[in-house]
């Protein structure tokens, strides 16, 4: 129970830093300023998780992340339902912290929709915005696959490294899909801004849940044989 505890904080603490700096700052691509510090707020909070309750969870904080251990063999079907149960129910309270604060102190959201992500960086390309996020999912779970493996020793700096990455697929990726990598983090605040009447992020949801997890599932893969390869050699 404690390691769910840990994921749902976790969870909770990314989407109310990572989607309340998108929400009071926007992502205005003319100035620029709004990605670099959304792109940081979402990379700082993994980092934050990650020495606070990484050693409880291991820090998913990510159900792609998690599906890619379940295939790598680091946690039983049972924990991994739980991770996923536990990080959707922290994203669905930050976004309803984030709902009341906004509410409350009558600020307004500079992204119109609680931080979701969407497609029109892409045109509303169903397929451009499955292959961003594939991509970017499987890169970012295959540079945790690997600092986090047994094999590495990268010292008190994995939490670290782990952070710095998701600034940079942040910066990359807002621009064309608001950057998901996560379904759960995709998820709570689609499913609070439909409550709120804003239905047009739930209409395409499924593709930052989709994506998120096939890309996981390839970093696994992708892994798993490079690791049998590296210890045939």
């Amino acid at each position: 129970m404690k390691k769910y505890i840990a994921e749902f904080i976790g969870t909770f603490t990314l989407v109310f830093m990572g989607c309340g700096t998108a929400m009071l700052v926007g992502c205005d691509a003319t100035f620029g300023s709004g990605y670099i510090l959304t792109a940081f707020a979402f990379g700082l909070a993994i980092v934050a998780m990650a020495y606070g309750v990484g050693n409880i969870s291991g820090g998913h904080v990510n159900p792609a992340v998690s599906l890619a251990v379940l295939i790598s063999g680091g946690m039983t079907v049972k924990d991994f339902c739980g991770y996923v149960i536990a990080q959707i129910l922290g994203a669905l309270a930050g976004s309803a912290l984030l709902d009341g604060i906004f509410a409350l102190g009558e600020i307004t959201d500079m992204t119109g929709g609680y931080g979701t992500n969407g497609l029109g960086g892409v045109h509303d390309s169903v397929g451009a915005g499955l292959l961003v996020e594939i991509v970017l999912t499987f890169l970012f779970v295959l540079l945790i696959l690997g600092v986090t493996s047994k094999n590495q020793n990268h010292g008190s700096f994995g939490g670290l490294i782990i952070g710095l990455t998701l600034v940079g697929i942040h910066i990359i990726g807002i621009g064309l899909t608001g950057t998901s990598v996560n379904p759960a983090r995709s998820l709570g605040p689609a499913i609070v801004a439909a409550i709120e009447g804003n239905t047009d992020p739930i209409s395409v949801v499924w593709v930052f849940i989709v994506a998120p997890l096939i890309g996981g599932a390839l970093a696994a893969l992708c892994y798993k044989f490079l690791e049998s390869s590296k210890k045939e050699a």
